[in-house]
């Protein structure tokens, strides 16, 4: 995963579409959330003398996630329906 990460950086900076102050600040606040949730987590895992804790967070994550993108790409197709628009499909009759 890191390694893709970092080729679609290296690639959107070649292609010169990465504003490097807004990369910067992006990078400064990942790290910051990143230790801030694991102190917190740590904290709660302590507390809760319950490890399994983390497996809950996840499942959440990944449910409010494609929650979250099954919303959002209904009301974009709605949208593109709406007005007509090319979607990626084609006609099977079609000689494109």
């Amino acid at each position: 995963m890191m390694f893709s990460s970092s080729l679609s950086v290296v690639e959107f900076y070649l292609l010169k579409r990465f504003p490097i102050p807004y990369a910067l600040y992006l990078m400064a606040v990942s790290i910051l959330a990143g230790f801030w949730g694991q102190f917190f987590i740590r904290k709660l895992i302590a507390i809760l003398r319950r490890a399994s804790i983390i497996v809950f967070i996840l499942s959440g994550v990944i449910f409010a996630s494609a929650l979250t993108m099954g919303v959002i790409g209904i009301e974009k197709s709605i949208r593109m329906i709406k007005h007509h628009e090319f979607m990626g499909f084609l006609d099977f009759c079609s000689s494109q």
